[in-house]
């Protein structure tokens, strides 16, 4: 298959240029030519599949064209050594949940995947200098992304996190490793850092000395796999009778999680509409209501990883709609929270229902519950777990969260980032002083 450019300005490209380079040379993101239609009778049999099995098939229908079967049937295995249980917490509200993996975020499946699709490429091409992926991180990015290639050889990772704007427990998952992965600790917004990755992309200097890529959602092999979640649960949701055309909400920053679940539905999976939830960084809310779209500098909120004032994958979602907002408008709901309502919604979920929410699947959990109609399954997205936000959760509901083994292993490591000013002219001289 053939990956075209959301700018329309580029040639098209394969899917192993697409993963190594991540960005089209008119900075564009890729989309593939086609996406492929599942049959409805392969559908129905998903309540039959497991994880590893529904996930294979996913990967298969799109990449499976490009590399060998097998091989892409290992990297499924590889990847997915964890469970994406759906959980009811009220009669017709369903909590998908993402945080099982080893940082416990839902990104742990998409970087862990293209971690091994970078790395299978870049044998097969026969690259014989470093590889360096810049990521940009509000949160859980920068630890999926760092635990996902630790190690790797060929390959360095340079994770860059807004400096006091993600939890301290976030923190500590990707500046504690060491071997190929560099925090850089940028004194600025997401956006600043998000702004730097694509100006060291979009500089021709700096890409003559160093093989860049990006594993932030801006590549193909990042965000996709994350549709192999909306098939799974929709696969337990059957098993359960549950299924129909599910209402989904997707707590959405840089969009990269909703316009997976976007694919899904254009792959064949039977879902009603979506919800998109924001926290105060409301630009996608504020696009559907008024068909305008107006990027703007990040706020920090309680929802940390959602504090995007210019999400990347926007462009996406236009051309998959051809533009047209009366189209986007009539799939996607957008509903924003505040910290205050956040807070509300953690309190009252947990004393209700005896369900604990991380801050971002509480917008989640609040816009299904203020958009589902009677009669409707409604299914959220839970993207990480409670305790790498111990101190806001403890805080907010009165209670003690268990921190897991998981967390407490990163917690123990020694700090290693480095601080940087959001300057570019700064940030490429770095990079140049490491090659």
């Amino acid at each position: 298959m053939y990956y075209y450019s959301t700018n329309k300005q580029a040639p098209l490209a394969g899917l192993e240029e697409v993963v190594i380079k991540s960005l089209a040379g008119d900075k564009g993101l890729y989309m593939p030519e086609r996406i492929p239609l599942l049959d409805e009778s392969v559908i129905r049999t998903l309540k039959d599949k497991s994880f590893h099995e529904i996930a294979d098939l996913v990967a298969q229908a799109f990449f499976g064209m490009d590399m060998e079967p097998d091989v892409l049937t290992e990297i499924v295995k590889d990847t997915l050594s964890f469970e994406t249980p759906v959980v009811q917490v009220t009669d017709s509200i369903y909590s998908l949940e993402l945080f099982h993996g080893p940082t416990l975020a839902f990104k742990d499946v998409g970087a862990r995947f293209m971690a091994r699709m970078l790395g299978y490429f870049i044998r097969k091409k026969g690259i014989n200098r470093q590889v360096n992926v810049l990521v940009a991180t509000s949160g859980d990015t920068g630890s999926a992304v760092a635990n996902g290639f630790l190690g790797i050889s060929g390959i360095r990772v340079y994770v860059l996190y807004p400096k006091g704007k993600v939890s301290p427990i976030q923190e500590c998952q990707f500046t504690t490793l060491g071997q190929n992965i560099t925090a850089l600790e940028i004194d600025g917004t997401f956006d600043d850092c998000q702004s730097l990755v694509k100006a060291a992309f979009a500089d021709d200097d700096l890409n003559r000395h160093m093989q860049l890529t990006s594993a932030n959602s801006i590549n193909v092999a990042r965000f996709l796999p994350q549709a192999f979640y909306y098939f799974n649960a929709y696969a337990q949701l059957d098993r359960a009778g549950k299924a129909g055309r599910p209402t989904v909400c997707v707590p959405s920053g840089n969009f990269g999680n909703l316009t997976a679940g976007l694919f899904a539905q254009r792959m064949g999976l039977p879902i009603r509409h979506f919800i998109a939830a924001n926290n105060r960084n409301d630009v996608f809310s504020e696009y559907l209501n008024t068909g305008i779209y107006t990027p703007r500098p990040s706020v920090a909120t309680l929802a940390n990883a959602m504090d995007v004032g210019n999400p990347s994958n926007f462009a996406r979602i236009l051309d998959m709609f051809d533009h047209n907002h009366s189209a986007i408008a009539q799939l996607i709901s957008g509903n924003r929270y505040t910290d205050e309502q956040i807070a509300d919604t953690l309190r009252n979920v947990y004393r209700t229902f005896h369900y604990m929410l991380d801050p971002h699947g509480a917008c989640g959990y609040q816009a299904l519950a203020d958009r589902l109609q009677p009669g409707e399954t409604g299914l959220f997205l839970e993207t990480a777990h409670p305790a790498k936000f111990k101190e806001t959760v403890d805080r907010i509901t009165g209670e003690q969260i268990e921190i897991p083994l998981k967390l407490k292993a990163f917690m123990q490591g020694r700090k290693q980032s480095i601080p940087l000013e959001k300057s570019f002219d700064r940030f490429k001289a770095f990079l140049h002083g490491e090659k």
